[in-house]
Order: structure tokens, then C-alpha cells, then sequence
């Protein structure tokens, strides 16, 4: 998606060497009145001229020419952050574009599938679908993917990513036309949450011409998913009409049994539905300046019979895929909403503008066991009573009673929390690129500017159940609306940017910097307190490259990094910004014509003021905090060889290897004892939770014009669950509790196979987890949780 504007003769996106060195469109665009003012001043000025008629017609001829209405719709920048695969050869530091025909593949539905294919990336298993994911790039904290800035389109995508930056609504990769993971260098370019980097989820493009789409897939447990669209782009006398009408659902049963009790029989009640629907219009109207106009809205409702509550460590071992009759009641539903209008203009003078403005409005109520109430205490007198977190009763603490309540055997109150949240983001942006020479060297300047605004509501109260010795509820009692928590965080942010690539021979530089200036404001009805203050937080950062030949480019760079606290962790608990510096060098190599790619790239991350979740298991204080320093550090490779191309056959051979190794330590203490912190009882030198230390996946295929085959495995090395590095479920003050321990090392094996049966039909089928393999892949929230069992489907797929 690169676009070339002429420019004094220097084309924006130089073709050196056979390769492509311009940035992609997605890095290209933006702005105001200042950062057009800034390039411009940044342009060599006129020369002078007393015969001002001279100087009109040099202008005239500098300008671009008219835009040709027959010519190809302007694909709209600012969608992407990388843009085609071959763009990533170019890039100063480590990225990765997943494109529609590698998402398609092995029918993958789930993000955390889907990055395994990435270096670099860490991920955190919570549900087996990938309705919550818990991601990490280089190393920083899982938790709710809140260190990475998530994006749909180029547009903040989490629901409040400033004020409340736990994701709990990621975009369904199912319906995507690409993803993109940019780090390193991202820092720049991206925020509020830079010391890990960004994840990209690019939908389905309006289409050049009529297209349609549809995809229909059945697969055990009952699970059916549906994707189509349809689109056009039409020439009328007021210019180009686009449009996209798409849909995207998906059901399953689930693939987890909740144990019985005497009123309650929905035992394999734990799978969801889930909806979304995306219409997308453009407009390129006929105007002497190239310009576009692109509509998007865009919905997501989802129902999920999941929960936050795990198994024992005996009951695990047993049957992984058990449920406790406790966790009958618990069920997520949200509802999402997004939309933007962008605008993209030539200006004029070799300045591009693309200017966006957004907005997006989620609710959900996470209707969950919390804790345990009114539960016989084990060492106390007779008809003595206590109260236990699900974390510690799962570890068998109070000799066993309240394991015995979640199994329905035991006399006990279940509370149950309706997390009643809503959620809304709304901003503005514009960047503004031009290209330019002066002297010898060439630049490709970029400035931005973004006005945002974003907040969390919460409306929680609990519910309290009653239950026999024999798992029966007695009765329900209803607390105070609001009583679980009635407060409100908002943030509101100015963001600015400014970054030059310049090219001298064969080396590109990148130097820039980011600057944010956030207000935050905070207000607990229920503690009658209500705070404001700010914040500024700024990144700096430079990126080199250097063209060795044709194929081989060599790059490194070093940037600061930033993850801002949400106005309640820096007004009540005086958190500071999260900081890192982040290091990396490395080599890449594109075959022209042997079909052989590869890259190898060493990473250093230093975090420091590390900002970690109290609320992990959702009943802590919801209070973060700054508990210390991690040193991140390790290689990342891929490798991508096609023997077909090599060979010249007529099919296509793929083999592909993507390798990392990571070792996250702790400098210094961690200065949590807290329980609900994954960093609990971190000590100086400790391995930081949920990073392994190796990540490979690998794998292989063959693709003839009618059929076709692949196989792709994945090894993940084990993991502490907490920087306490215990293999014991004992906190840090020495009680028991579920989420300390480890996670297994597991390897998985996916098959898939297509058959063409005719032109736009194609048949498809595949297994995941071949092997079944029965794995613990997370203890968080609270206990031990097991990856996905083997999943077969088959399918259908019509293009036209």
C-alpha cells in the first residue's frame, strides 16, 4: 500500500537496489496547520525571482498534476503501520506482516495462534479461543495485553487505552485482512504504550471492482463460524463510490463440563456467540487535488459462559477440561462499537495530509465468582465462620472446606460480581509527510498530532447465593448498586510526533520523537473523593539501516519507550509512567529470486518503574503499582524458504522456522508482596512471569493449482506464573495459593488441506492439536487452565 508522489523528481518511495526504501502508507500521512508548517519549513525554499509570473509558472510546474478520475482508487494510508511484507525489509527494527492468505491457512480464529508466528511474541492463554488475550512483545507484562498499543485500522482499539488499558475486546483475527507487529522502532510513531510495541489489525479493504466473499466452517463442539462480504467501487460523475458490506460470526459449545448439582443441569454451558458486523464507505471525488474519503462502522456483541476460575492441582491432572458447579453463573457479555472517518489529500507542494477522526463506545458486565463467604473455618471453634479467595481455596487452604464449597460439597455463600463497565474513546488525528531533497541527502519527513479522550465507568455490585452441603442454591440476596464499585477515570491526551528519514548513499537514518501530555481526572462516589492532575511523558528514538547489496540490509537502532498509569494508579497511588530503553541490531536477507528470506535480530530492553496489575485475579485492591526493573534481553530469527521457487517448479514447497530465545530478569527486588501482582515476591534475578525462554514454530506445505497441504508445529517452553519463581502454590507471604507455580512446556501440531473444485469453490478441513496434547497453559486469574483439545472442522470457501 505504498504511494509514490513526484516530487522535484525524487519519487517518496525510492527504489535503490531492487528494493523498496520508502516508508509504507500506513507511516506516510497525518497533520495540522503546525506540522504542514514544520515540513514545509523543513523544504528547501524557491530560489527567488523578480518576474513574479516566472516564479507562478515554477510553482505550477512543481505542483503534482491533476488527478486522472479513471485512474485507480488511491488505496487510503494511515490503515497500516507496516504495509506490505516486502515493507518490513526496509523497517529500522523488528516487524511482521501476517497477510490474508497466511490468516486463512490453518483456519486459526484465535490471536494467540496466530502470533506464535511471530519472534517475539509472548502470550498468555486464558480461554482456549482467544476471547481475552494476554500478550507480550520483548518481554513486558501479559496482563490484558495493557503494555501493547492495540489498534484496528491504525485507530486505538482497546476500550479506554489510556484511562483503562486492560483489553478485555480484541478484534476477531477471523475477519481480518492482515495483522501487523511492529517493535522496536514503533516507539515513535505509536502510543500510549510504547516499551513493547504495537499489534495492527487491518480489516477487509474496500475492493477496486465487484468481490465477493464468503467462508462457512463447522468443526466438534458444535463450533460454526461464517465470514462474507461483499464490495464495489463505481465510477459516477461526481467521482468514485466504495463500499463494503461484511459479516462475521462464530458459535461454539464450549469445550469444558461444569459439574452437576441438584437444581442445575446446563453442565456444558461454557461456550459464547459472537457477532460483528462492519460496513466500510469511500468517496474520491474529481478535484484538481488528489483526495479520498473513507467511512467505517463497525460492531461486536459477544455472549461468553466464561470464567476466571481454575481447578486444583489434583483435579487438573484428572480431567483438565473439568469445570466446578460454583462457576454455573459466570458469563461475559459486551457489546462494541467503532467508527472512523478519514480523510487523505495531496496538499500540494509534495505534502500528504491524512486526517482521522474516531470514536468507539464499549460495554460489558463480567458476571463472575469472586470469592467464597461464610465458609466453616477448619481450625477455628464450632460454628466459627471465614471468608476465602478463590486463589487460596483452590490451593486447599482451611483444610480443604472452601474447595469443597466450589465443588458443591460443602455449606457456603458464592458472591458474584457484576462487573458492570462501559466504556468510550473519541480523538482526532492528522500526520502530514513530505519528501524532499537537500544536498545529498533525501528526506522523508513525518509530523502528527492527536487529540484523544477516553474513559471507564464502572456500576458493579454483588450477588450473594446461598448453597447446602450438597450444592443446592437456597436463595439469592441482591447488594447496593454501586456497592462493588460506583467511580469513573477519564484521560485526556495530546500526542505529537515528529520523525525524518533521511538517506545519505546507502544508509537511512531515522531520528524522531514523541511527546504526550495527558490530564487525568478521577471520581469515587462511593468514597466521596475526586482528583486531577497530569502528566508528560515523552520517547525519543533513532532507527539506521544499511543497504550492504541488493539483498542484504543490515539495521539497529535505540529508542525510549513509555506506558502511562491509568488516572487512578497515578492519583491515588502516585504511580509513574512505565519507562524503557530498548536496543536491537540486526541482519535481513530477501532472495530475488532463490526463495530464501531471513533475518536475525538481537534485542536489549531495559524496563524501569515496571507498572503491574493488582487486580490480576479480580479481587485485589484494583490498585497497580511501579514494582521495579526487568532486563530483557535475546535473539529473534525467521526463516522462509520456498523450494518450489527455488527449483523452478510449478508448485510451491514452503518451509518456514521462527525462533526466540528470551531471558526477562528482574534488577533488583520487586517491591510487591502483594498476591495479586504477577510480580509478587520477585527477587533480584528471578525470571519474569509468562516470558519463556524458548519459542519455535515451525513448518511446511506444498500448493499445486488445485490442492494443497500444510503442517505447522509449535514448541513453548515452560514458564514461572509469577516473578516469585516458586514451583510451590505459595505466595510470598508463605499462604497457599493456585497462581503460583509453573505452566507446562507443550508442543502442538496443526494440520490443514484445501481442494479447489472448481474456479472460487474450494473445499477445506484440518485438525488443531493433532496430538490432543493436555497442557496447564496459565494460572491466572485463578488457577491452573488448560490450552484448546484437539479441534477437527471442515469447510467451504466461495470467492467471486
Amino acid at each position: 500500500m505504498t504511494r509514490c508522489v513526484q516530487i522535484s523528481g525524487v519519487r517518496a518511495g525510492r527504489v535503490q537496489a531492487g528494493r523498496s526504501h520508502g516508508s509504507s502508507s500506513g507511516w506516510r500521512r497525518a497533520a495540522s496547520t503546525t506540522s504542514v508548517a514544520l515540513l514545509l519549513a523543513l523544504a528547501p525554499a524557491p530560489a527567488f525571482a523578480e518576474d513574479t509570473t516566472d516564479l507562478d509558472a515554477d510553482a505550477e510546474a512543481a505542483a503534482p498534476a491533476p488527478r486522472d478520475p479513471a485512474a485507480t482508487p488511491v488505496r487510503l494510508p494511515g490503515l497500516t503501520v507496516i504495509g506490505a511484507p516486502d515493507d518490513v525489509f526496509a523497517l529500522p527494527g523488528s516487524g511482521t506482516v501476517l497477510t490474508v492468505e497466511e490468516l486463512r491457512e490453518q483456519a486459526y480464529d484465535d490471536v494467540n495462534q496466530v502470533l506464535r508466528a511471530v519472534p517475539g511474541v509472548y502470550i498468555r492463554q486464558e480461554d482456549g479461543f482467544g476471547l481475552f488475550p494476554n500478550l507480550s512483545l520483548r518481554g513486558v507484562d501479559t496482563g490484558r495485553s495493557a503494555k501493547i498499543t492495540m489498534m484496528e485500522d491504525g485507530v486505538l482499539t482497546a476500550p479506554a487505552p489510556y484511562a483503562s488499558p486492560a483489553a478485555y475486546y480484541s478484534p476477531s483475527v477471523g475477519r481480518m485482512h492482515a495483522v501487523e507487529v511492529l517493535k522496536g522502532s514503533s516507539q515513535i510513531r505509536y502510543g500510549p504504550h510504547t516499551t513493547g510495541g504495537v499489534v495492527n489489525f487491518v480489516s477487509t479493504p474496500i475492493p477496486e471492482g465487484p468481490k465477493g466473499y464468503f467462508r462457512g466452517l463447522y468443526g466438534e463442539e458444535n463450533e460454526m463460524r461464517a465470514h462474507g462480504y461483499w464490495g464495489n467501487t463505481v465510477e459516477t460523475s461526481l467521482g468514485s463510490f466504495g463500499y463494503l458490506l461484511e459479516g462475521y460470526a462464530r458459535h461454539s459449545n464450549g469445550f469444558k463440563r461444569i459439574d452437576g448439582a441438584p437444581n442445575f443441569t446446563d453442565r456444558g454451558d461454557t461456550g459464547f456467540t459472537l457477532a460483528e458486523p462492519m460496513l466500510k464507505l469511500s468517496w474520491t471525488p474529481r478535484s484538481e487535488r488528489e483526495q479520498r474519503f473513507e467511512l467505517k462502522l463497525g460492531y461486536t456483541k459477544i455472549d461468553a459462559d466464561e470464567t476466571y476460575l481454575g481447578l486444583s492441582e489434583a483435579d487438573f491432572e484428572n480431567d483438565p477440561f473439568r469445570r466446578y458447579a460454583a462457576s454455573r453463573f459466570d458469563n461475559f457479555e459486551a457489546s462494541h462499537f467503532r467508527s472512523y472517518l478519514r480523510h487523505f489529500l495531496d496538499a500540494g507542494w509534495g505534502v500528504d495530509l491524512t486526517t482521522t477522526v474516531y470514536g468507539n463506545y464499549f460495554e460489558r458486565n463480567w458476571f463472575k465468582l469472586h470469592d467464597l463467604r461464610g465458609i466453616e473455618d477448619s481450625d477455628g471453634p464450632p460454628g466459627s465462620t471465614v471468608n476465602m479467595s478463590l486463589s487460596s481455596a483452590l490451593a486447599g487452604a482451611n483444610g480443604g472446606f472452601g474447595l469443597d464449597v466450589l465443588k458443591g460439597e460443602r455449606a457456603g455463600t458464592l458472591r458474584v460480581r457484576n462487573n458492570d463497565r462501559e466504556y468510550f474513546l473519541y480523538g482526532a488525528e492528522t500526520v502530514a509527510n513530505r519528501v524532499f531533497e537537500m544536498g545529498s541527502l533525501t528526506h522523508d519527513v513525518s509530523a502528527g498530532i492527536r487529540f484523544h479522550t477516553d474513559r471507564e465507568s464502572r456500576d458493579q455490585l454483588d450477588e450473594f447465593y446461598a448453597q447446602d452441603d450438597d450444592g443446592r442454591i437456597l436463595g439469592r440476596t441482591l447488594g447496593p448498586r454501586g456497592g462493588a464499585g460506583d467511580r469513573w477515570e477519564q484521560t485526556r491526551a495530546i500526542a505529537v510526533f515528529v520523525e525524518d528519514a533521511i538517506e545519505w548513499r546507502r544508509f537511512t537514518f531515522r531520528p524522531g520523537i514523541r511527546y504526550e501530555q495527558l490530564w487525568v481526572e478521577y471520581k469515587d462516589h462511593n468514597e466521596q473523593r475526586t482528583d486531577s492532575g497530569r502528566l508528560g511523558v515523552w520517547a525519543p528514538g533513532l532507527g539506521i539501516t544499511y543497504d550492504v547489496a541488493p539483498e542484504w540490509v543490515l539495521l539497529g537502532g535505540v529508542h525510549r519507550g513509555f506506558s502511562v498509569p491509568s488516572p487512578r494508579d497515578h492519583l491515588i497511588s502516585d504511580l509513574d509512567e512505565e519507562t524503557s530503553i530498548a536496543t536491537e541490531l540486526g541482519v535481513r536477507y530477501a532472495g530475488e529470486s532463490n526463495g530464501l528470506e531471513a533475518s536475525v535480530i538481537g534485542f536489549f530492553t531495559a524496563f524501569d518503574d515496571l507498572i503491574v496489575l493488582d487486580n490480576i485475579g479480580g479481587s485485589g485492591s484494583a490498585t497497580s503499582e511501579n514494582v521495579g526493573s526487568v532486563n530483557s534481553y535475546g535473539v529473534e530469527l525467521g526463516l522462509n524458504f520456498d523450494l518450489g521457487v527455488n527449483r523452478g517448479w510449478s508448485f510451491s514447497n514452503p518451509y518456514f522456522v521462527n525462533f526466540t530465545y528470551t531471558l526477562a530478569e528482574l534488577d533488583g527486588d520487586s517491591n510487591s508482596t502483594d498476591a495479586e501482582s504477577l510480580f509478587s515476591g520477585g527477587k533480584n534475578g528471578n525470571r519474569a512471569p509468562y516470558v519463556p525462554e524458548y519459542l519455535v514454530n515451525f513448518g511446511a506445505g506444498v500448493e499445486f493449482d488445485r490442492w494443497g497441504f500444510a503442517a505447522t508445529g509449535t514448541w513453548v517452553d515452560e514458564t514461572f506464573t509469577t516473578a516469585s519463581n516458586t514451583t510451590r502454590q505459595i505466595d510470598a507471604n508463605g499462604e497457599p495459593d493456585s497462581r503460583f507455580g509453573t505452566t507446562d512446556s507443550y508442543f502442538l501440531l496443526d494440520l490443514t488441506a484445501h481442494v479447489k473444485v472448481r474456479d472460487g469453490v474450494k473445499l477445506l478441513g484440518g485438525i488443531h492439536n493433532v496430538t490432543d496434547k493436555e497442557y496447564l497453559a496459565s494460572r491466572h486469574p485463578h488457577g491452573p487452565r488448560p490450552g484448546q483439545p484437539r479441534f477437527a472442522y471442515v469447510g467451504l470457501e466461495f470467492t467471486y
